[in-house]
């Protein structure tokens, strides 16, 4: 394990929870609980060309919606999304890597973007479970599955349910394990009451809230001198209100309280860990130093002063490592 920074100046802990005490401040997401197998799938596809974008119906009846871009060809790389997203917060990385020759897909998790919006089964077994219907569905193999944020927990307890036989590499960026809430177990993690906060400024008002999170914590945005992208903020805020609001408000329990330790002891395959030292959501110590513990092969690259929507901020540093990854 390669630690490329110094540990993270405590005071930043001390904003996410005092931003977040105050109900807009923000998250990444989600995870937990029953298991789902091997897909029936129906596919609407225009196969023709090097993108096109499918569903598939997973055994418990929900709709998946995904894009696959790239030569059918090429290595599959495997994108899951963080919280409230979809599939299109990996656009920069996905244009970027389809572009070297690797065919890139990702998914709308249910709940999220374009897929259906199942009222039960919001929780990281039933994500994880999903995202092998999709993997097994389009019978990828030797592929490499990169999770931003709640997507990273989405990785994990993926290999953690269903193995490594299909993953040749991981990638957790910005993500969420080894566990956000804090516990006996875990005292390093953040107390109920920033989770509590989410979830009433979820039901005070939902627009806002997303306005928030992607105008200040999110992306820096907050910090004295921040270059403020107005579109960034639209882009997270229209894809936030695509999901659905019971789906969304399920996932802030699923990203939170999960526990993936054991899941993050299962992984067997090279694992790169990217986390930004100024990330307000997910703080480092308690998520990306921890989890780089806990992999056996694992990497981890500290972005000085990135934020936790480093996919966007620092993209171009991102993709070269990735890409530098994956070859390597």
């Amino acid at each position: 394990m390669t630690d490329s920074n110094q540990p993270v100046d405590s005071r930043r802990r001390n904003v996410l929870m005092g931003a977040a005490a105050g109900a807009a401040v923000a998250v990444s997401t989600p995870f937990a609980a029953s298991a789902a197998p091997a897909a029936k799938a129906k596919t609407s596809a225009n196969l023709k060309g090097s993108q096109h974008m499918g569903t598939i119906t997973t055994r418990d009846g929900v709709e998946l919606y995904y894009k696959d871009w790239g030569p059918r060809n090429g290595q599959p790389i495997v994108f899951s999304h963080g919280w409230p997203l979809n599939s299109d917060s990996w656009e920069s990385q996905m244009i970027f890597l389809a572009s070297q020759g690797y065919r890139c897909i990702a998914h709308d998790r249910r709940g999220h973007g374009r897929s259906s919006q199942p009222w039960d089964g919001n929780d990281m077994d039933h994500y994880a479970d999903d995202l092998a219907q999709v993997i097994e569905h389009l019978d990828l193999k030797n592929a490499v599955l990169f999770g931003f944020s709640t997507g990273g927990g989405e990785v994990v307890r993926y290999i953690g349910r269903h193995g490594s036989k299909r993953v040749a590499k991981a990638g957790l960026i910005s993500a969420v394990p080894p566990q956000m809430l804090k516990t006996a177990n875990n005292p390093g993690g953040l107390p109920m009451s920033v989770f509590d906060g989410i979830r009433a400024g979820s039901l005070a008002d939902r627009a806002q809230l997303y306005l928030d999170i992607a105008g200040g914590p999110f992306f820096g945005f907050n910090r004295p001198g921040a270059k403020v992208s107005q579109g960034l903020i639209n882009s997270w805020w229209a894809q936030g209100m695509q999901a659905g609001h019971k789906n969304t408000f399920d996932c802030i329990k699923a990203f939170s309280e999960t526990d993936f330790t054991e899941d993050l002891k299962k992984i067997d395959v090279p694992t790169l860990i990217v986390h930004g030292d100024d990330d307000q959501i997910v703080p480092i110590d308690a998520a990306g130093r921890a989890a780089a513990k806990l992999v056996k092969n694992a990497t981890l690259l500290v972005y000085p002063g990135a934020p936790h929507g480093l996919t966007d901020t620092h993209k171009d540093k991102l993709n070269a490592d990735m890409l530098a990854f994956i070859k390597n």
